[in-house]
C-alpha cells in the first residue's frame, strides 16, 4: 500500500508541470503536423525523396521544445527583452553577409548539413519584444505607437534587404495585430496601412483612389489629436503614396509585376507566372467532395505543381482529400485560432495576453495568405502553411511560439490586468 501511494505521488510530481496546459490546442497542432507529413510523403512519392520523415522528426523535436517551454514561466523573458532583440537583429545581419541564397532570397545560414532561416525565428523574437514593450504602457498614444513601429522597423528592414517579402508581410501583420490588442486606436492602424492601399488603388482605379484618400482625410480629422493638421497629413501621405506607387510599379521587372497581379488572371501567362496557380486550382478542383484518395492525385503524383511540398501543400490536400479534407484542415486551424484568442483573453497579465495575440496574428495571416494564394484569392508569396508545409525553421518556429502560448496558459491565474475585456 505504501509503495502504491509512493508511485502515485511520484507520477503526480512528473505530470504536475504540464497538468494545466491547453491539451486541445496541443493535440490539434500534432494532428496538423502528422497530416503535413502524410501530404509531403504523397507529393514526393514518385520523386524518391524523404522530406516527410524530416518533417516528422523536426515536429518531434518541436514538440519536446514546446513541452519544455510550457513548464517554464514566460514572464522570466521580461528581463531578457533587449537581449532577445539584439540577438534577433544580429542573426538577421549575419544572413546579409554570409547567408545562402535560394529562390532569389538570401535568407538562410548553412550550419553543417542544415540550412537555418533566422527570419523565421525573428517572428517569435519580435512577438516577445513587442509584448514586453506594451505590457506596462499600452499603445493608446501616438508616441507609444511610434515607439513600437521604430522597434519593429530595424528587423523588418534587415528582412526586406534579403529580400524576403513574405516574412516582411508577416512582420507587418504581427505588429498591426499586437498594436490593436495593445489598445491602439483602430483608426490609427487604418491610417498606418493607408499609403500601401493608396499605392495599389492608384494603379487600379483613379476614382477608387480619390475616394480612399477622401476617406483617410476624414479618418485623420476624426481620430488624430490634431484635427486639421491630421487631415492635411493624411491627404498628403495618400496623394504622395499614389504617385510613388505608380513610379515603383514602373520600376518593377515584368516577372515581379506578374507575381503580384497574375492571381487575378493567371491565364495571361499559363506557362510562366500563372503556371503555379493554374495547376493548383486544377488539383483542388479535381478533388471534388471526397478527394481522389491519399497518394492517388494525378496532379500531385505527376509533379505538375512546383514547390508543392512547401508553399502549395494545400493543393495536395485539396486534390487527394477533397472538399471534406480541406474543410477538416480549416476547422483544425479555426480551433487553433479560437484557443489562442481564449488564452489571450484569459491571461493573468498584459505580457502573456500580447504574446498569445501576437502568435494568433502570425498564424491567422499565414493561413489566410497561403490558402488564398493556392485558390487564386491572393498573390503568390513565399509564406508556408503552419505545421503543414515542409520547412524545418518554420516548423520549429511555430512549435516555439506554441510553447510560449502554452506557458501563458499553464501559468495563468486569477486577477491581473488584461488589455481587452
Amino acid at each position: 500500500m505504501f509503495q502504491n501511494t509512493f508511485q502515485r505521488l511520484r507520477w503526480k510530481s512528473l505530470i504536475q508541470p504540464w497538468q494545466e496546459m491547453d491539451w486541445l490546442l496541443l493535440v490539434v497542432v500534432i494532428l496538423l503536423t502528422v497530416l503535413g507529413g502524410l501530404a509531403i510523403r504523397s507529393v514526393e512519392l514518385t520523386r524518391g525523396l524523404t522530406d516527410w520523415t524530416q518533417h516528422w522528426i523536426t515536429g518531434g523535436v518541436g514538440l519536446v521544445i514546446t513541452l519544455a517551454i510550457a513548464r517554464w514561466r514566460y514572464d522570466h523573458l521580461l528581463r531578457w527583452t533587449w537581449v532577445i532583440y539584439a540577438i534577433t537583429n544580429l542573426a538577421l545581419l549575419v544572413v546579409i553577409f554570409i547567408g545562402t541564397t535560394a529562390n532569389g532570397a538570401q535568407s538562410w545560414v548553412t550550419l553543417g548539413s542544415f540550412n537555418v532561416q533566422p527570419s523565421e525565428f525573428a517572428k517569435v523574437g519580435m512577438i516577445v519584444v513587442l509584448a514586453a514593450v506594451m505590457h506596462e504602457r499600452t499603445a493608446n498614444s501616438i508616441p507609444m505607437m511610434l515607439k513600437v513601429l521604430a522597434i519593429t522597423a530595424v528587423p523588418w528592414v534587415l528582412i526586406m534587404l534579403q529580400p524576403d517579402l513574405g516574412t516582411g508581410l508577416v512582420f507587418g501583420a504581427i505588429t498591426l495585430g499586437m498594436l490593436y490588442w495593445g489598445n491602439a486606436n483602430p483608426g490609427w492602424l487604418v491610417l498606418l496601412v493607408s499609403p500601401l492601399v493608396a499605392a495599389i488603388l492608384f494603379n487600379v482605379s483613379l476614382p477608387l483612389w480619390f475616394a480612399w484618400t477622401a476617406l483617410m482625410v476624414y479618418l485623420g480629422w476624426r481620430t488624430l489629436p490634431w484635427r486639421w493638421p491630421g487631415a492635411l497629413g493624411a491627404a498628403t501621405v495618400n496623394l504622395v503614396s499614389g504617385g510613388l506607387g505608380h513610379l515603383l510599379w514602373e520600376l518593377l521587372k515584368d516577372y515581379q509585376r506578374d507575381r503580384l497581379i497574375l492571381f487575378l488572371d493567371p491565364d495571361k501567362d499559363p506557362l510562366g507566372g500563372g503556371y503555379h496557380l493554374i495547376q493548383s486550382r486544377i488539383a483542388i478542383g479535381a478533388g471534388q467532395l471526397w478527394g481522389r484518395g491519399l497518394n492517388q492525385g494525378t496532379q500531385t503524383q505527376l509533379n505538375f505543381i512546383p514547390e508543392q511540398h512547401t508553399d502549395f501543400i494545400f493543393s495536395a490536400i485539396g486534390e487527394e482529400l477533397g472538399f471534406v479534407g480541406s474543410m477538416v484542415v480549416l476547422v483544425l486551424y479555426w480551433l487553433v485560432c479560437l484557443r489562442l484568442l481564449i488564452i489571450a483573453q484569459n491571461s493573468k497579465d498584459n505580457f502573456g495576453s500580447l504574446i498569445a495575440f501576437g502568435v494568433f496574428s502570425m498564424i491567422v495571416f499565414q493561413v489566410l495568405v497561403n490558402i488564398g494564394m493556392t485558390i487564386g484569392l491572393a498573390p503568390i508569396t513565399g509564406i508556408p502553411l503552419p505545421w503543414l508545409s515542409y520547412g524545418r525553421s518554420a516548423l520549429l518556429t511555430n512549435f516555439l511560439a506554441l510553447g510560449l502560448v502554452e506557458s501563458v496558459y499553464n501559468f495563468r491565474g486569477r486577477g491581473g490586468l488584461r488589455i481587452r475585456e
